[in-house]
C-alpha cells in the first residue's frame, strides 16, 4: 500500500508542478516568442519520444513480449484519438483564435491536457510497478513535457483577462488527474507482469499520439524556422542521456 501512495503522490507531483510551472512562466515571459514557444515544444516532444521508445516500450516488450505490447499501443492511440474527436482542439497561436475568445479557448485547453495527463499518470504508475528507475525517468520527462502545456493554457487566459490567481489555479487543477492515473496504474501493476506491460505499452501509445500529433506539429505551425527541429533533436539527445543514466 505505501508503494500505491508513494506512486499516487509522485503522480499529483507531476502533473501540479508540471502544468503549475507554466502557470509560472506565463507570468514571467509575458508574451514569449514564437521562437523559444517552438523550441521549448519541440525539445518536450523529443524528450517524450525517446523515454518512450527506449525506456517504456522496450521495459513493455521485455515483460510480455511483443504481441502483447503493439496491442496495449493501439489501444492507447485509439483512446487519445476519440478524447481528440471530443475535446475540441483550439490553438492560441492560430490566427482564427481570436475570433473564438481568449478565456473560452484556454479552458478548453486545460480540458484537454487534463484529459490527457491521466494516460500518462498510468505510465508513471505502471512504470514505477515494472521498475523504479523507469518510473522516475517517465516522470521527470512528463513533468518537462507538461510545463510548455501549462503555458499555452495560461496565456490566452492570461490576454483575456483572468487574474494570475486563477490562472495559476487553473493549470494546478489541470495536473490533478496525473496522480488519479498514478493511482490506477500501480494498482493494475501490482496485479500480474502481463498487465504491467499492457499498462505500459498502453500509456507508450496514448503518449506517442500527443507527441507526434499535437506537442511536435504545434512546434512546427508556432515556428517555421529550424529551431524548433533544434528543440526536438535536443530533446531526444536528453531523452537517450536520461535512459542511459
Amino acid at each position: 500500500m505505501n508503494t500505491v501512495i508513494t506512486s499516487t503522490l509522485l503522480g499529483f507531483a507531476v502533473g501540479i508542478i508540471g502544468t503549475g510551472a507554466g502557470g509560472i512562466a506565463a507570468f514571467m515571459l509575458k508574451r514569449p516568442s514564437r521562437r523559444f514557444m517552438g523550441t521549448v515544444l519541440g525539445l518536450a516532444g523529443g524528450l517524450m519520444i525517446a523515454v518512450v521508445c527506449f525506456e517504456l516500450l522496450p521495459e513493455a516488450f521485455e515483460m510480455a513480449g511483443l504481441t502483447t505490447g503493439i496491442a496495449g499501443i493501439i489501444l492507447g492511440v485509439a483512446l487519445v484519438t476519440i478524447i481528440d474527436l471530443l475535446v475540441p482542439d483550439r490553438d492560441f497561436t492560430q490566427r482564427s483564435f481570436r475570433d473564438w475568445g481568449y478565456i473560452r479557448a484556454g479552458i478548453i485547453l486545460g480540458l484537454g491536457i487534463a484529459v490527457h495527463n491521466f494516460p500518462e499518470g498510468l505510465a508513471i504508475g505502471s512504470g514505477l510497478a515494472a521498475d523504479l528507475r523507469l518510473g522516475l525517468s517517465l516522470a521527470l520527462a512528463i513533468g518537462f513535457h507538461n510545463m510548455p502545456e501549462g503555458l499555452a493554457m495560461a496565456m490566452p487566459m492570461m490576454i483575456g483577462g483572468y487574474s494570475k490567481v486563477r490562472v495559476l489555479l487553473a493549470t494546478i487543477i489541470a495536473g490533478v488527474p496525473m496522480g488519479f492515473g498514478a493511482f490506477v496504474g500501480m494498482l493494475l501493476g501490482e496485479i500480474s507482469p502481463q498487465l504491467v506491460s499492457l499498462c505500459l505499452s498502453f500509456a507508450g501509445g496514448t503518449m506517442l499520439y500527443i507527441t507526434c500529433g499535437e506537442l511536435i506539429p504545434k512546434s512546427q505551425n508556432v515556428y517555421r524556422g529550424r529551431a524548433s527541429a533544434f528543440g526536438i533533436i535536443l530533446g531526444i539527445i536528453a531523452g537517450i542521456a536520461l535512459s542511459a543514466l
